[in-house]
């Protein structure tokens, strides 16, 4: 079986693999091209499974591919029978980060 790691960032916890390419909440102080460490929670090296509590010492390394903003959310708020209607929009700044190495691997 092959090597993968569970990590936490942004609220958000990711199943990944190395070589692997996900979008992730916007790291303060981070750039295009800066190296990332992420803290992890469990992770399977092949052979063995290790879980945190709640993570484990080893990191996983990731870069910083690119750095964009995603889709528009619509926020819509509405009370029946009032005339009272609000719509509202946000974009939130994402970035894109490659998967370089994860504990065992």
């Amino acid at each position: 079986m092959q090597a993968y790691a569970i990590i936490q960032t942004g609220g958000q916890q990711f199943t990944v693999k190395p070589g692997d390419e996900i979008k992730v909440e916007r790291i303060p102080g981070k750039a295009e091209g800066e190296e990332v460490e992420l803290p992890v929670l469990a992770a399977h090296d092949g052979n063995e499974f290790k879980v945190g509590t709640p993570l484990l010492e080893e990191k996983v390394k990731a870069t910083v591919v690119r750095e964009f903003r995603d889709k528009k959310v619509i926020v819509f708020k509405k009370h029946r029978r009032q005339t009272y209607r609000k719509k509202n929009g946000h974009r939130q700044n994402v970035f894109s980060l490659r998967i370089d190495a994860i504990p065992g691997n």
